[in-house]
């Protein structure tokens, strides 16, 4: 369980729908390696693995490239350096398959272009801003966000190539790609997150309104989701054929088949091969409109549908209806142990990666002990207690070895992680169902918190990086 799965806040300030598209699109998502009290791996109390999480352990694959390419041309100048219609373009593109999964309405394309040309200038400004600072990435935190995106989308990385090059896209533009927005994350860390500060007056206030946000908070539901994707201009007798399949799945999950199978198996949508479709406990007003109609006095249990939107045909299940409390009173924890090596001079990342993989095998022939292991090599200030971290709740690691330890089964070990801390080895130990004390409750609500003024720190830090910059918005050459 990830923070991300704790009852949404009735009070929270949400993005519209293109906003929240744009973000996770142009990776506006920070970082906040904040060094803790104990294991170097910790986040500090208050900071918070949801909002914190890298963009790029979620990537979706991109759009597979359609048709002649726009043509090229410099539309905005940012420190001189030139941002290209191209670029641009092919953001929309990617931002409208973005928008058509969800199933809503779509904003009119110059309306996509201005919001996606401001991201780029805002971004490209930020870039700037990294290599000045000196903000480097190696290619081993690049294969390893390769690895994340080719595991998220059910893939291997061999198949995520394959998938790729069918697509269009150079494998050396998506590595690219990843490798920027790991800078920005990084730069945002040391810029924002490591600076913000929440005090006892934050965490009082952020909890009255809580308590005053409870009259009349909206109801929690969690959705399955199976999308039939209909292809733009397909016929009436393809659409016919798809409305037939979507007709079969429904009629295989009111009969009692498992919805997170079919959805795996079946969904053309992101989160069916993630998590089975799930959608996650969120208020209605976060829900497409279509679906909120559609399951409009449904109870749990109910499969709806098929339901027809732009992307397609749409089956939903309806998996929990309930009114969120002001604070979560119950979280599943993790008791877990490590060994951490830290590259420098002496141990690059790709050489400590490496002895990682040798102990990991090591105590999977039966030749060691992982605690044994943990004590002799581990750098970290776990390693004289065998390298055990104790019972830790969500949000109190990093966000790289939380969706490390989310992967595990009880005994299992990882492969070597990377995070900015080092490169560790993690075996999960157990999980538990646990009850919150009333300070417990009170991390939690400090952790919330501190999200909250990081959404704002943020967005006034990006503010100002852009007003520093030198931008010339250039018009599209005249025809002949």
């Amino acid at each position: 369980m990830t923070e991300a799965s704790l009852p949404p806040l009735p009070h929270a300030r949400r993005l519209p729908a293109l906003s929240q598209a744009l973000t996770a699109l142009l990776c506006v998502g920070l970082l906040a390696p904040t060094l803790g009290t104990a294991q170097g791996l910790r986040l500090k109390p208050g900071t918070s693995a949801s909002t914190l999480a890298p963009a790029v352990a979620a990537a979706t694959l991109p759009p597979a490239v359609r048709g002649p390419q726009p043509a090229d041309f410099i539309v905005a100048v940012v420190n001189d350096e030139p941002i290209t219609n191209r670029e641009v373009q092919r953001a929309v593109e990617q931002l409208q398959a973005q928008l058509a999964a969800r199933g809503g309405p779509q904003p009119d394309r110059a309306t996509l272009e201005r919001e996606v040309l401001e991201r780029l200038i805002s971004e490209r400004a930020q870039l700037q801003l990294a290599a000045e600072q000196g903000i480097k990435v190696d290619d081993t935190a690049v294969d390893q966000a390769e690895q994340n995106v080719a595991r998220q989308n059910g893939l291997s990385v061999e198949q995520l190539h394959r998938e790729l090059e069918r697509r269009g896209v150079s494998l050396r533009e998506f590595r690219e790609n990843l490798r920027r927005q790991i800078i920005l994350t990084r730069l945002r860390e040391r810029e924002v997150a490591s600076r913000l500060q929440v005090t006892e007056a934050d965490v009082d206030e952020f909890i009255a309104s809580l308590q005053a946000a409870q009259d009349g908070a909206p109801e929690l539901v969690n959705l399955g989701h199976i999308l039939v994707a209909v292809p733009e201009q397909a016929s009436q007798q393809q659409v016919g054929a798809l409305r037939q399949r979507a007709l079969e799945l429904a009629q295989r999950a009111r009969q009692g088949e498992d919805f997170a199978a079919l959805a795996r198996q079946f969904s053309q949508s992101p989160e069916g091969r993630e998590s089975g479709g799930m959608l996650g406990l969120r208020p209605l007003d976060r829900y497409p409109e279509l679906f909120v109609e559609a399951i409009r006095g449904a109870a749990p249990g109910a499969v709806v549908g098929p339901i027809r939107s732009g992307a397609g045909f749409h089956i939903l299940k309806v998996l929990e209806r309930r009114v969120p409390d002001a604070l979560p009173t119950q979280v599943t924890q993790t008791h877990a142990r490590h060994i951490l090596l830290r590259p420098g001079p002496k141990l690059s990342e790709a050489q400590a990666r490496e002895r990682l993989a040798e102990l990991r095998a090591r105590v999977l022939r039966g030749q060691a002990d992982f605690a044994a292991l943990a004590r002799e090599y581990s750098q970290d200030g776990s390693a004289r207690e065998g390298g055990d971290l104790g019972w830790a709740s969500p949000g109190q690691f990093v966000p790289e070895f939380e969706e490390a330890l989310a992967q595990l089964a009880p005994g299992e070990i990882s492969p070597p992680v990377v995070s900015r801390f080092g490169v560790h080895l993690i075996q999960l130990l157990e999980r538990r169902e646990k009850t919150l004390t009333p300070q417990e409750q009170r991390e939690i609500a400090r952790n919330l918190a501190r999200e909250k003024k990081l959404e704002e720190a943020y967005e006034r830090w990006a503010r100002d990086v852009r007003a520093r910059a030198y931008v010339e918005l250039r018009e599209p050459p005249q025809a002949p």
